[in-house]
Formats: C-alpha cells, structure tokens, sequence
C-alpha cells in the first residue's frame, strides 16, 4: 500500500462517506489490526474541519476472551453510560465512520454459537435508531488487513487486496470524489425508474432460488447517496453498487440457496439454505454455520422477517473482480441480495417521522439485527409484479430495466 492510495481512501471516506463539516464531532470505530488506516482517517478528518474525533477501538481477540470467559447475562447486558454517550452523540449530529474487515472465522470456533451471537439489546437498538433516523451521518468502509487478505487469497498478501480495493473504491480514479458523485447519480436515475413502475412484488429465481417478496404502497427505492435532515449528502457504504428497498415483513414466500458466504459475528457461515413462508425464516440449513444463523433468528421477533431486498447486477465492479471477498460488505455489493432484520425508516413516505410503532404496523420491520445474505449470481432472473403486469428487472445477473 503506497502512502498516495492511504490518503485517497482516508479523504474518500471523510469527504464523500461521511461527509463531515466544519465543527462537526466524529466517532470512528475500529479494530486494532486497521491502525494505519483508523489514524489517517483521523488525520483527514481533523484537515476537514472536524471539531474532535474519538476513535472506538475493538480487537478481535479480546472478544475471543469475554465470549469465552463472560456469562451471558454480561454480555447481553446494556451500560446506561453507553446508552448516554449515544444519545449525547445523536443531540450532537455526529458523523460515524466504521471501518470493518474479516477477522479469522476460525476465531471463534468451539465457542457457543448464542454467546457469538449476543448483543446489548438497548444500546444496539438505540445506536440503530439513531443511524436510521438519520439524526447523524454514517458510513460503513472495509479495510484492508492481513486477516481479511488471508481469507480472500489464502495468504497475507495486503498489497494484492489493496489493488482490488482500490478497484472497487475508484480509487484508481483521476478523482475519486467526483467519480462517486457520478456512479451515485446513475444509480439515483436507477431508483426512479424501479419507483415509477409502482412494483408490489419482487421475485428472485435462480439455481435453488424461488423467493418472491411483497413490497409496500408507494415505497422508495434508493441507490447511491443518501441525504440527511439538514440536505448534506452521504454515502453511507463504500463501495456501494445497490438499489434496495424495504418490503413489507408479513410478505415473503419460498426458498433461497445463498451463492456466497456471510460473515456473521465474525463467523464465516457457507452454504445457507432459507425457506420463507408468511414472511418469516421458517427453516435453515448450512454447510457450515447453521446453528450461529439459528441463533441470531432467535435474537428478537424481527430477526426471522426480511427487512431489505436489492438488485445488483454483474457490471459491479465488486462482482467483476470475480472473488469471494467473505466479507459482507463486498460479497453485498457483487450480486442480488435480501437481509434479515432491520427496516430502513426512509423507505416510505413519512417513514422518518413515524415512531418505531407506527413502522412496524405499516409493515416495516424492527430488529436489532441485518444481516445482507447474497443470492445474485450467474443464471439469477429478477421479476417484478407491476399495474401493468410483469416487468423482468434482470435476466441472467443483468440489467434490463433502462434509467429514467
């Protein structure tokens, strides 16, 4: 990695990902093993105008210690100083920049999948509601690390993930900026042709794959950027190459075979297999990873209903690297996908303003999961129900529906 390709991603994420303003306070999370990075972001973020920038730090090996050492009830419990200190940063308008990457799979091996899987109820959920309320902006970016290019190429080679990253990032670009301020507006132009054909159901068919999904009246599709209350644009993962809505969780019906792996609680889980019916996951099955998936369906009565679709399709520059990255973020933005969990507020109309009550009555789901599991790949033809009849979105991983 050259100091050059080090500053591009660090003024990418502050500049574009974030967008943090002068005066603005900047949390920044981050395991130990993105050092290099976590400080360079800081560094730009500071340049940008940022008033202070607190760095989060996690280390993967120290959760290997509290998931094998702290009881349960520890580690499901919520800290009122945690709890405080988000909504402290929610009143201030923060900027969230999270970097995450693969650490080893096999880090938590032998260790019980409902302990992997536990979360701080309270503090998830009101981190969540923040993000998703959009009361401060936030980005999610992958960073190279030895783990993460051990898992992708079977050794620690950074150098060579860089490469693909900066690829995928448009790093490599004259100017990066510029360049996602372009592929977002192509895939805003995206969402306004997917918004006009008025779609009430989604259907995914593919190689084990029949999986067809009801959306709700006059929901929003969105691609790209995002826009907080105060109208400053934000890209809240990069890279990104999606569209996606939230569908209504009372309507998912059929069966999915999941073409990439997904990393969960830091766990690699491969070869899913998930059947739907009355909108909730009624059946599971893995090569590996089974009873961890199991586990988090189980986290809260949102977890077993669907709370994103999204179309994806081979000109991705993620999917046209043609790798398993294992790691969610990447393998999301390579191919058609769904996630269990979590709805997006913004998905309708008026659906920022509403209660969390009010969103799950109309359809919306609440969890304190979301999970993205990938289903897109070669041979995966997408349909959607119209007033006009049936519309083929994709055919075979590629895009038919023209921009509006």
């Amino acid at each position: 990695m050259s100091e050059e390709l080090l500053q591009r991603f660090a003024e990418l994420v502050v500049r574009v990902g974030a967008n943090v303003q002068p005066g603005q306070g900047v949390v920044v999370t981050a395991d130990v093993a993105q050092a290099e990075i976590a400080r360079a972001v800081v560094e730009r973020a500071y340049v940008t105008g940022a008033s202070w920038v607190e760095v989060l730090w996690s280390d993967a090996v120290v959760r290997r210690s509290d998931l094998t050492h702290a009881d349960l009830a520890t580690l499901t419990a919520d800290r009122p100083w945690a709890l405080e200190r988000t909504r402290g940063w929610a009143d201030d308008g923060i900027a969230s920049i999270a970097l995450v990457g693969t650490p080893d799979p096999n880090l938590y091996a032998g260790i019980d999948p409902v302990r992997v899987a536990a979360v701080r109820m309270r503090e998830t959920m009101a981190r969540q509601q923040a993000v998703m309320s959009g009361r401060w902006r936030w980005t999610v970016v992958t960073a190279p690390n030895a783990d993460w290019a051990t898992q992708v190429y079977g050794e620690p080679d950074i150098d060579r993930l860089w490469d693909v990253v900066a690829q995928a990032m448009r790093l490599n670009e004259t100017d990066p900026v510029e360049a996602w301020r372009e592929r977002s507006a192509a895939l805003a132009a995206r969402c306004a042709a997917l918004d006009a054909l008025q779609i009430s159901e989604i259907r995914y068919v593919g190689e084990g794959t029949d999986l067809t999904v009801g959306l709700l009246p006059d929901c929003r599709w969105t691609g790209g950027s995002a826009v907080d209350p105060a109208g400053i644009r934000y890209l809240p993962n990069l890279p990104t190459e999606e569209v996606f809505t939230s569908p209504d969780r009372r309507r998912a019906e059929g069966v999915v075979r999941l073409t990439k792996p997904v990393v969960i609680a830091g766990r690699l889980v491969e070869g899913l297999r998930l059947t739907f019916a009355d909108g909730r996951i009624t059946e599971v099955s893995a090569t590996t990873g089974a009873d961890l998936v199991r586990s988090q369906l189980d986290t809260d009565p949102g977890a077993r209903s669907l709370g994103e679709v999204a179309l994806v399709d081979k000109e991705s520059r993620i999917a046209q690297a043609g790798l398993v990255f294992h790691n969610t973020l990447f393998d999301e933005n390579a191919g058609c996908h769904v996630a269990w969990g979590q709805s997006f507020p913004f998905a309708v109309e008026s659906g920022l303003q509403m209660t969390p009550d009010e969103r799950y009555a109309l359809g919306l789901n609440n969890s304190t999961v979301h999970t993205d599991v990938v289903l897109g790949g070669e041979g995966l033809t997408v349909t959607a129900t119209t007033p006009g009849g049936p519309v083929v979105l994709l055919r075979d991983d590629t895009w038919l529906l023209p921009a509006s």
